[in-house]
């Protein structure tokens, strides 16, 4: 196993460069705010370990962990309602209807 902070030298690409982003002071502060609002469900009972369930943050902000801002939802509902939120697959979902236009022609 390798030193804690190293990566194995048959580790991918990939993995190295996720280990790389993860370990990024910004990204150490939005996981820590994402595992507070957790826990905080946990203390009010809403959660518990292992039951399967995400936290949701009603706005977007992983900061805001007000109990307003804050939901539990199954982990395909909230995976699926954050993805089309993405730049991304608007990005794929706008090439894909223009491309079929384009083979309507």
């Amino acid at each position: 196993m390798p030193a804690k902070g190293k990566t194995s030298s048959t580790a991918s690409k990939r993995s190295k460069q996720q280990r790389a982003y993860n370990s990024t002071p910004a990204q150490k502060k939005r996981r820590a705010q994402r595992n507070a609002a957790r826990a905080k469900l946990i203390k009010e009972g809403k959660v518990s370990k292992g039951d399967g369930k995400d936290v949701d943050h009603k706005d977007k902000n992983t900061a805001n962990n007000s109990s307003k801002n804050l939901r539990v939802k199954s982990k395909s509902s909230n995976r699926a309602d954050n993805k089309s939120n993405s730049a991304s697959t608007k990005r794929k979902a706008a090439a894909t209807k223009k491309s079929r236009k384009t083979a309507k022609k």
